[in-house]
């Protein structure tokens, strides 16, 4: 694994390349996350495919600060795969980084050749899903040790180990690499109604879903599938397939790859 860092669109930007020999497969995690955190899924595609995975701005290693609009984090993504400049690729997301993947496949269809969304749905709002934001009230800015840190999170996420994997220690304390305001702005940045965007792909697509997710209802999933659509729902997993299940999360993502190619 080799972490590095690239300046995009005037903006200094972390990403990861899990390395090996196989096709590229470029990798956006979700709100709070870091590319890192795709270390399992490299290891299980191995060495068939090279996962490449972008710390998202905001997130990770990657600047903060700044506008955390649709339009940004689209432009990002692009302009991170003409930097690598290996073609078309199939892109996967997590959550935001799912909805980032179908609206760079919808505006950018040169640069996307198969999508892989990873529960997050055509709508991002109330009535359809309850609760389309993480309330950050309360949440720790700094503790004096990861345990302590641990803890604190533990008491306000019932997935504590997602959010840890952006843990960091500073000369000041533990904190979580981001900062609570771009991810507020962010996770408002991502409500609304998507419809248009996803309808416009056309490129294959895996829609995963989580047995119990909260953030992706059976029935908005549903509507979710027309030609070109693969939907499969994951059992006993919640919004973080790819922790609840990463042999299954593998399997599925892998079996994809191989009959969009």
């Amino acid at each position: 694994m080799i972490e590095s860092t690239v300046d995009l669109r005037g903006r200094r930007f972390g990403h990861v390349d899990f390395g090996g020999p196989g096709r590229p497969l470029l990798a956006l995690h979700g709100s709070f996350g870091r590319g890192s955190q795709y270390a399992r899924l490299a290891a299980d595609l191995g060495p068939e495919f090279r996962v490449l995975a972008l710390d998202q701005r905001g997130h990770g290693r990657s600047e903060h600060g700044g506008d955390f609009g649709r339009a940004e984090f689209v432009a990002d993504a692009a302009e991170f795969l003409r930097h690598l400049d290996l073609g078309p690729l199939p892109v996967l997301g997590h959550s935001l980084g799912g909805l980032n993947a179908f609206q760079l496949a919808a505006r950018h269809p040169d640069l996307v050749s198969s999508l892989i969304v990873e529960d997050f749905g055509a709508v991002m709002r109330t009535p359809e899903v309850e609760h389309p934001e993480l309330d950050l009230t309360g949440w720790p800015l700094l503790a004096d040790s990861e345990a302590e840190l641990r803890a604190a999170v533990a008491r306000l996420v019932p997935v504590v180990d997602y959010f840890m994997a952006s843990a960091i220690e500073t000369a000041q304390g533990w904190r979580l690499c981001f900062d609570h305001a771009d991810l507020a702005a962010t996770q408002r940045g991502g409500l609304g109604d998507h419809w248009p965007d996803w309808l416009a792909v056309r490129c294959p697509i895996l829609l995963l879903r989580g047995q119990h997710s909260p953030m992706l209802p059976a029935a908005l999933a549903a509507d979710m599938v027309r030609p070109g659509v693969e939907l499969v729902e994951l059992p006993g997993c919640g919004h973080w397939i790819h922790d609840d299940d990463p042999a299954g999360f593998a399997a599925a993502v892998r079996g994809f790859l191989h009959r969009a190619a």
